[in-house]
C-alpha cells in the first residue's frame, strides 16, 4: 500500500502506482477535469507523473494560484512556438512566469512590431486548437548542447553548458516543437484555453547584463478563464489612466531627465505633498517616542565591510575615491590609489554608531532612532521606473534598539503605528507576511529560530492573520512585509519591519544589563512609508491624482466669471490663504467652463466660482472635482468648511473624526 497525505491532513491509501490524472479521477471526475498538475512533497510535477511512494500530495487545479502560474508558463511556450512558426530563424532564450503574466526573450535581427502581436496571438489560438500533446524527455547533456547548436539555438546551448553537472537536462516536446525546460507543464496545449493576451514589447539584455546583446521581449498575461482575463485587462486600462508618471506631468509635480538618472526633480506642487507627508509622519514619530537624528551621506568603506554590506550590496553602491580630482588635462581625474568612500544605501550602520556613543544601560532601552535619510542605490538604468524605482531615495527610516524581552511589545507597537498611518492614508486593506531565512544569510539557525518566533508571536498577540514567505527574509534577519490593496485592486508592498541580531554583533553594539554585564541589543529595522518617492507614486495612483484635501498641493482655486468679480476673488484668496488654505486665483479672461475643465485636469479638488452676483452677496459657488453638482454658500461658511476639511487626519479631534466617518 502507498500512503498519501492529503492537504487536509487525511491519509489516502492506494494499492499500486498510478499517474496523477488517474489519482485525481479516483477522488472525483470533476476534480480530474480541473486538474493541471500535482504537488508531491511540495514540489510541482507533471500530471503524468507516476505516484509510487509514500508522500504528501495535492492535485493542482487550474483556478488555484499554482494552477494559474502553470497556465502562464505554458502560455509562454505556446507563444514561443507561435513566434518560431511565424518568424523562422528566431531564437528563443528564456520565458519565465512573472506577476500576472509571463514573457519570453527572443533573438531576432528584425524588430517585432505591435501589429505582430495580433498575428502571434492568432497562431497561439491555432496551437491550442491543435491540442498538441506535451511530453517530457530527459536528454544527455552533450547531445543536448550539440542538438541546439545544430538548429541554431546558441542561447539554449549556452544555458545547458552553464548548468551544474548534476542537473538533469529535461526537454519538453509539444507537437513537433521542443524547448529546454525544468517543467512541469500541462498534458496538452488544448488545456491552456484561450484566456490569454499579449500586452507589450520591450528590449532586454541577454541574462540582464548590459555588456551582452540586446534581445526582444514579448510580454503577455494568461488566466484560468475569460472572466478573469477581462477583469485584469480592465484593471490595466484603469492603471494606465492612473500612471503616476503621466499624472505627475499633468499635475506639474515632478520630472526626470537623463542628466540625473533615477533621481527626481521635485516641482513646488510635488514637494508640497512631500512636506505634508513628512510633517504628518514626524508628528507620529514624536508621539511614539522616537528620537530624530541625521547621519552622513559619505562613509568609509571600512564600516560597510564591518557591517557586511560591502560584500552583499557593493554592486548597488555608489563608490567615491577619497581624493581631490586632478585639474590637469594630461593626467587622469583620479589616481585610483585613494581609500574608498560610499554613498550610503541604507542608514542602519550609521545609527549603530550613534547608539555606541556613551554607555547604554538596560534602563535606556528601548531606544527608538529615526531619520529621514537620503540614500543612494546604483540601480541599472533598465530597472528604473518613475518614482517606483529610483537611485536617490529618502526613507522614513528608524531603528529600535531593545532587549530580547521587549521585541514582542515593540513589534506590536509598530504594528499599531503602521495600521494607524495607513488608515489615515485611505489604505485599509493590509495583508501581513512573515519572510523567513534565505539560503544565503548571516547568523546561525538558533538565532534565526529565535528571531522568527519573536515576530510570529507579535503578530499572533496583535490578533493579526499572516502568511509565511519562505526564504524571503533579509540576509541578517526575518522581516514582516505589509501588502496593501489599492483602489483598483492592485497589491503593493510598502513599509517593513526586520528583526536583526547580527548587525549589533558585527558592529560591536552593547548595553549594560541588570546583571552588570554587557549584552547585545536586538535591532528592529522599520519603515512606515518605505521611501517617500515610492509611497508618493503609490498615493498618486491610488487616488488617481485626486488627493484628499489635506494632501492636495492646490486645495482651492477661486475662478472668476467676469472681471467685475476680480477684487472680490482676490479678497477671498487673501482670507483663504490667511486661514492656511493652499489657494490660487484664476482671473484670466476665459470662459468659466474652460477654467473649470483646466483645473479639473490638474486635479484641483475644489473650485470657488465667483461672478458679479457672488461678489455682491459675498457668496461662492462651489464645484468639487469629479462631481457635476455645485452648491452655494457664504464665503465665511465656505472658509470654515475648507479649514475643517483640510485638517490632516491625525489632527482632527476624535469626535469630529467619528462624525466625518458617519457622514
Amino acid at each position: 500500500m502507498i500512503a498519501l497525505k492529503m492537504p487536509d491532513g487525511s491519509v489516502r491509501e492506494i494499492e499500486k502506482p498510478v499517474d496523477g490524472f488517474a489519482f485525481a479521477e479516483s477522488i472525483s471526475k470533476s476534480l480530474a477535469k480541473k486538474a493541471v498538475a500535482l504537488k508531491i512533497d511540495g514540489e510541482m510535477k507533471d500530471l503524468s507523473t507516476t505516484i509510487d511512494h509514500d508522500c504528501a500530495i495535492e492535485v493542482v487545479v487550474r483556478e488555484s494560484d499554482d494552477g494559474v502560474d502553470l497556465l502562464r508558463h505554458d502560455a509562454s511556450h505556446v507563444m514561443a512556438e507561435a513566434v518560431q512558426e511565424l518568424f523562422p530563424g528566431t531564437q528563443v532564450t528564456i520565458g519565465p512566469v512573472i506577476e500576472n503574466g509571463f514573457y519570453y526573450d527572443f533573438a531576432r535581427e528584425e524588430p517585432f512590431r505591435m501589429e505582430d502581436l495580433e498575428k502571434i496571438e492568432a497562431r497561439m489560438r491555432e496551437i491550442v486548437d491543435r491540442d498538441e500533446k506535451i511530453q517530457r524527455e530527459v536528454w544527455n547533456r552533450d547531445e543536448a548542447i550539440e542538438h541546439f547548436k545544430s538548429i541554431g539555438e546558441v542561447y539554449k546551448a549556452e544555458i545547458i553548458s552553464d548548468l551544474p553537472e548534476s542537473e538533469q537536462i529535461s526537454v519538453y516536446r509539444q507537437g513537433d516543437w521542443k524547448d529546454l525546460c525544468r517543467g512541469p507543464h500541462l498534458p496538452s496545449t488544448g488545456m491552456l484555453g484561450k484566456a490569454f493576451k499579449l500586452t507589450k514589447l520591450a528590449g532586454a539584455y541577454w541574462r540582464g547584463d548590459s555588456r551582452n546583446e540586446m534581445l526582444q521581449r514579448i510580454y503577455g498575461t494568461a488566466w484560468a478563464n475569460e472572466k478573469d482575463l477581462k477583469a485584469y485587462l480592465t484593471m490595466l486600462e484603469e492603471a494606465e489612466k492612473r500612471d503616476h508618471r503621466k499624472l505627475g506631468q499633468e499635475m506639474d509635480l515632478f520630472h526626470f531627465q537623463p542628466e540625473a538618472q533615477g533621481s527626481v526633480f521635485w516641482h513646488p506642487k510635488g514637494f508640497l505633498i512631500w512636506r505634508q507627508l513628512e510633517a504628518y509622519i514626524r508628528r507620529q514619530l514624536d508621539a511614539d517616542g522616537y528620537n530624530e537624528v541625521k547621519t552622513p551621506q559619505l562613509i568609509d568603506n571600512k564600516l560597510w565591510e564591518q557591517s557586511g554590506h560591502w560584500g552583499k550590496f557593493r554592486e548597488n553602491m555608489f563608490v567615491v575615491p577619497d581624493e581631490i580630482p586632478s585639474t590637469d588635462d594630461d593626467s587622469p581625474v583620479i589616481t585610483g590609489e585613494a581609500n574608498l568612500l560610499a554613498l550610503k544605501p541604507m542608514n542602519c550602520p550609521a545609527h549603530v554608531q550613534i547608539f555606541k556613543q556613551g554607555t547604554k544601560s538596560y534602563r535606556d532601552l528601548p531606544l527608538r532612532m529615526a531619520e529621514f535619510g537620503c540614500c543612494h542605490r546604483n540601480e541599472p538604468h533598465g530597472a528604473l521606473h518613475g518614482l517606483m524605482r529610483v537611485r536617490q531615495m529618502t526613507q522614513d527610516d528608524a531603528h529600535i534598539f531593545c532587549r530580547d524581552d521587549q521585541v514582542t511589545d515593540e513589534t506590536r507597537r509598530f504594528l499599531d503605528l503602521f495600521s494607524r498611518v495607513y488608515n489615515d492614508m485611505g489604505l485599509t486593506k493590509i495583508a501581513y507576511k512573515l519572510a523567513t531565512r534565505p539560503d544565503v544569510r548571516a547568523g546561525d539557525d538558533a538565532t534565526w529560530d529565535r528571531a522568527e518566533k519573536a515576530l510570529a508571536d507579535a503578530l499572533t498577540s496583535a490578533g493579526l492573520d499572516f502568511d509565511y514567505a519562505e526564504g524571503e527574509g533579509a540576509f541578517y534577519g526575518p522581516k514582516l512585509e505589509f501588502h496593501l490593496t489599492d483602489a483598483i485592486g492592485r497589491t503593493w508592498q510598502a513599509g517593513t519591519l526586520q528583526l536583526d541580531y547580527v548587525l549589533p554583533e558585527r558592529l560591536d553594539a552593547s548595553y549594560v544589563g541588570e546583571d552588570g554585564n554587557r549584552h547585545r541589543p536586538v535591532m528592529l529595522h522599520r519603515a512606515v512609508f518605505g521611501t517617500f518617492e515610492r509611497f508618493m507614486g503609490l498615493l498618486i495612483e491610488h487616488y488617481a491624482g485626486r488627493f484628499p484635501l489635506w494632501l492636495a498641493p492646490v486645495q482651492v482655486v477661486v475662478a472668476t466669471i467676469t472681471s467685475e468679480a476680480d477684487a472680490y476673488a482676490e479678497e477671498a484668496v487673501r482670507q483663504l490663504r490667511a486661514a492656511g488654505i493652499r489657494v490660487e486665483a484664476d482671473l484670466r479672461n476665459e470662459k468659466i467652463n474652460y477654467k473649470v475643465r483646466e483645473h479639473s485636469v490638474a486635479k484641483v479638488p475644489v473650485i470657488f466660482v465667483a461672478g458679479k452676483r457672488e461678489a455682491e452677496e459675498q457668496t461662492v459657488s462651489i464645484r468639487r472635482l469629479g462631481s457635476k453638482e455645485q452648491s452655494s454658500m457664504t464665503l465665511e461658511e465656505a472658509l470654515r468648511h475648507m479649514v475643517d476639511e483640510a485638517t490632516p487626519p491625525d489632527l482632527v479631534p476624535a469626535r469630529a473624526k467619528a462624525s466625518q466617518a458617519a457622514d
